[in-house]
Parts: structure tokens; sequence; C-alpha cells
């Protein structure tokens, strides 16, 4: 069984890489499963990776290089034991350690065990191109690497291109650098493929750190359950877009320079629409979801952001989401699910089976 660990911080397109990959592999006959890990304990990627003929699983809370080792030992046996995947694909929570990851797999006795090179995904426009500007826990990330991608490449100017590069080259020079569009899957896209068949370098063993504590950052996440409501899919997609800009603006208002993800999805009987912002500058992004038969309406947010007191967070999503729907005429009723990032104890492990991380199995019939 190989592990391809495939990292970057949230909103470098850590989704779009891994679907276009695990398809890639699907159609050379490669039995796959993806882990996806979220700090909060609502994902909203399964619909994005779900496709027919996909089991998906959902468990959450935490971050598997720090507080859920066993959970991650527990579902990688599992998958060994009852799937049998050629490729295990670990895409881990934006504020993660790939290389401690690494190091924790290595040591859970599961056998026939391989790498591939660990790659973490870069998006050019969301830091400052000075070594000396970007916060410790994405330095780490990218010393961690041995495969850099600076993705986006279709959207972003070329000088900003070229300076990430630069950038990346100063923290890691060791690392293979390619710049790329996910989206489109280009030449550099496919050099990509290539370069995870071969086995990652051994990197010397390092000091455990917390990743969620040095990350800065405060996770919050929240499910709405909605009445019926007629809003047209027009009004589906102005609404997302009018929350993620209002809280954005709140946001700013506390650290003007944040850095994050907070996503928004709304799925109701006629339209899904999803939306995202990743930072103080981008303007928040949504498209359409395939509309999904039989799911219940509601409204998810996850968000996980830099500098930013949890409860100012918890208190502008609220406010504005709950705002919003009582003025749109919804019904609903909240569900709220916390990570603390301030709280770690050996719990996490204790209950694994209550753990949630996403699994997605691709069979080689699909």
């Amino acid at each position: 069984m190989k592990v391809m660990i495939i990292g970057g911080f949230l909103g470098s397109g850590k989704t779009t890489t891994i679907l276009r990959i695990s398809r890639q592999l699907s159609n050379a006959g490669k039995k796959t499963a993806i882990i996806v890990n979220e700090i909060g304990e609502i994902g909203l990627d399964g619909d994005i990776l779900s496709r027919p003929g996909i089991v998906t699983e959902e468990l959450t809370s935490g971050c598997i290089c720090c507080t859920l080792r066993i959970s991650m030992q527990y579902t990688l046996q599992t998958l060994e034991e009852e799937f049998m995947p050629d490729i295990v694909i670990i895409e881990p929570t934006g504020i993660a350690f790939p290389g401690q990851i690494r190091d924790e797999i290595e040591t859970m006795g599961l056998s026939e065990l391989s790498f591939a090179p660990i790659v973490t995904l870069i998006d050019p426009v969301r830091f400052g191109t000075e070594a000396k500007e970007i916060p410790k826990f994405i330095e780490t990330q990218i010393k961690d690497a041995e495969i850099l991608c600076i993705n986006k490449i279709d959207v972003t100017p070329v000088e900003t291109v070229l300076a990430a590069e630069k950038m990346l080259y100063d923290i890691n020079p060791e690392a293979q650098l390619l710049k790329f569009s996910a989206k489109h899957q280009d030449d550099q896209f496919e050099k990509l493929l290539l370069l995870l068949d071969i086995p990652g370098f051994k990197k010397p063993s390092r000091e455990k750190k917390n990743s969620i504590e040095l990350s800065e950052v405060s996770a919050y996440s929240v499910l709405y359950t909605l009445g019926s409501q007629d809003f047209s899919p027009e009004e589906s997609a102005c609404f997302v877009e009018e929350n993620l800009q209002t809280i954005q603006d709140m946001i700013r208002k506390i650290n003007p320079e944040f850095v994050g993800h907070v996503k928004l999805s709304m799925k109701l009987p006629e339209s899904a629409v999803k939306g995202s912002v990743t930072s103080s500058k981008e303007v928040p992004q949504v498209e359409f979801l395939p509309n999904l038969e039989g799911k219940k309406t509601e409204l998810r947010l996850l968000s996980a952001v830099t500098k930013v007191p949890k409860s100012k967070l918890i208190e502008i999503i609220e406010s504005t989401l709950e705002g919003n729907l009582g003025k749109s005429g919804f019904i609903f009723k909240k569900e709220v699910h916390e990570h603390d990032t301030d709280a770690h104890s050996e719990s996490h492990g204790e209950h694994a089976h209550e753990q949630i991380c996403k699994v997605n199995i691709y069979r080689k019939d699909d």
C-alpha cells in the first residue's frame, strides 16, 4: 500500500488536485482510498469528492498530526484489512505538518507500506513573497515537502508566480518545484503524476509539534437545517456570496491581513451552492454544485481564520447567518460543531471510533 500525503494551507487547491490524481489512478486500474482531515467537525468537501461508486464515511475533530493519531491508525488498518487499496491519499487539514504525519504512519506497523514524495501546494497570491512574511507553520509545511507545487498559475500574474518561486527556493532548495493549474491539468501537472511514482526520500526525525497551537488559527463550524423556502438558484448564490462578504468584512476589522478559509454551502430542493473566501484580500468565490436529490435542506459553514479570537469568530458567523436567514424568511435549527484549538488531550485517541475523517474509496471497476 502506497501512501500519498498532499498538503497545503486552506484554499491552496488540495481538493481539486486530489480529485484529478484519484481519477488518473482509477483510470489506470488502481484501487484508491482518500482520507480527508478537516479541523472542524463539519465536512464540506464530501459532496465534491463523492462520485458514483465511491463509499464515503465521515469522522472529524482535530488534526491528524497531533490529536488524531489513533483515529488515523484505526482508519488505515481498516482500509488495509477490508479494502486493500493500492494507493491511500491523505489530505491533511491546512495547518498540519505533513512530515510529522508520515513519521507517525511509519510507526503503525502496517504491512508492505511505502510512501510517495510529500507534496505541498501553494497559492502564490495568498501570502507575501518574502520568507519572513509567512506564518511559521506554513514555513514548516514548505520545509517538509519533497515536491512543492505553485497552483493557480492561470489566474496569477507572472511576476507573482516568479516571486513565490524564489521564496520557496529560499526556504527549501532541495524540493522539486512545479508550477501548474490543477483545474486544467497541464504538462506540469502530468509531471506531478510521474513524480508521485517515485518513493519519497527519508528526512531526519524532528521534534513533535502541535500544528493547531502553532498556527494561531481559530476554527468554528456550524450547520443549520432549513425549513422550506422558495429560493431560486440565483437567489441562493447571491445569499451565499453576501454572507461571505459580510463575514469577511467583519473579520477584516479584527485582523486586516487575515488568512484562512471560510466555506459556506447552501442546499435547497432546487439548488446547491458553495462559496469560499480565503483571505482578507480575496473576493468571495461562488459556484453551483450538482443537484443532490434527496438531501435535506441545510446551510453549512466551516471556518479557520488566523489571529481572530474564537469568541469573536463565533459571534461574527452566527450573527451574520442567523440575521440573514431570518430576513429571508427561513425557519432554521442550529447544530453547533466546535473544535477547541486550545485544548488537546489523549481522549481524542481513546474514542477513535467516534472521531471522523472522510474516507472515499475508488474501486478498480468504477
